[in-house]
């Protein structure tokens, strides 16, 4: 039976570092050999302030000066819903003691990511660094894998950690922490080609909507896409598809031509983006013309079929704005020349 509980957790600053805990005291503890803030649940009749204060003084020693409340996090497993008040405190004043909860550590911010932390807790660190206003967040996990996360109310993509072969790690974490720390997942890439009437080998090419975070306005595959928690390659395949250009088919139809690596380091509303993907590059024969596509307009502007041999030559051009990338070009037209 799940219970519930709320509690406060709360992370104390000093020269670029959180005060971190290292439970390991208690064998009966959801946060067994994790780090984490300090806090702990309410007793009867406490506002979230008061039992912050509580629990800092009784597992630091310190008494606080000065903190904020910087939003509220739903944690729920299998048994447990927890509600709990995230503070930031920056202001504190007493005599350290040890905690019987624990190790204290002061660590560097960037090093606490580094630590056995539940992977939902790299989302609101996320959020603090980036001084984002109050939040809401929910974060549900099966064991210590994330199965979901909710942010003010909207569900957060999150991808799989993939190794250098495709396989999964078995770490589940959310889009923008993956791009972040630049940590490998997967992407489908999908190539639509026919013969033109003249015999042309020709592929279909989309222009990215100008609201699209990273290469807004570019020229690009006819289909890509982030695989979500759960997929395998051909699932997202097909899935892209269907959402971007509104094209059913079944898995027999995607021809697997290789596999394409892409790290793109950038810099994305003043924030660090490391894009580390691992593609699966498909070829769909399908002869049909644009009119009879419904696209997805938040992502794609546009498409229309150009002959590969232009493609790969106006790619090469450093006037047409384009994210093509000649490796996986190669691929295909070496692909598309063996298999004619």
């Amino acid at each position: 039976m799940e219970r519930s509980c709320m509690t406060t957790l709360c992370y104390l600053e000093r020269d670029g570092q959180y005060l971190m805990l290292h439970r390991t005291a208690r064998e009966q503890d959801v946060n067994k050999d994790k780090w984490i803030g300090v806090g702990g649940h309410f007793e009867k009749g406490e506002s979230p302030e008061e039992c912050l204060l509580r629990e800092v003084r009784e597992e630091t020693g310190y008494t606080l000066t000065d903190y904020r409340f910087r939003g509220l996090v739903t944690f729920c497993t299998e048994s447990l819903c927890e509600y709990m008040c995230l503070y930031t405190a920056d202001g504190f004043a007493g005599t350290p003691v040890s905690c019987d909860e624990g190790t204290l550590e002061w660590v560097p911010k960037e090093k606490a990511l580094e630590l056995d932390i539940w992977e939902g807790d790299k989302i609101f660190f996320n959020l603090l660094k980036e001084e984002a206003p109050f939040f809401t967040l929910k974060l549900v996990y099966q064991g210590d894998s994330l199965t979901q996360a909710v942010l003010n109310g909207k569900p957060m993509e999150l991808f799989d950690e993939r190794n250098s072969d495709g396989s999964k790690t078995g770490v589940v974490m959310e889009r923008g922490v993956a791009h972040r720390d630049g940590r490998l997942h997967g992407t489908a890439h999908v190539w639509l080609t026919r013969k033109s009437a003249s015999g042309q080998t020709e592929v279909l090419l989309q222009k990215r909507s100008q609201e699209k975070e990273a290469n807004p306005g570019c020229y690009d595959i006819s289909c890509a896409g982030h695989l979500q928690a759960g997929d395998d390659f051909l699932q997202g395949a097909r899935r892209e598809l269907e959402e971007e250009l509104g094209i059913t088919v079944g898995e027999e139809q995607l021809e697997p031509v290789g596999w394409n690596r892409d790290l793109t380091r950038d810099v994305l509303r003043g924030v660090p983006y490391v894009d580390d993907e691992l593609a699966r590059v498909y070829v769909l024969r399908l002869d049909t013309e644009p009119e009879q596509m419904t696209l997805q307009k938040e992502e794609v502007e546009e498409v229309f079929w150009m002959p590969l041999e232009e493609c790969i030559r106006r790619m090469r051009d450093p006037d047409w704005k384009n994210c093509l990338r000649e490796d996986e070009m190669e691929m295909l037209e070496t692909y598309l020349g063996q298999s004619q």
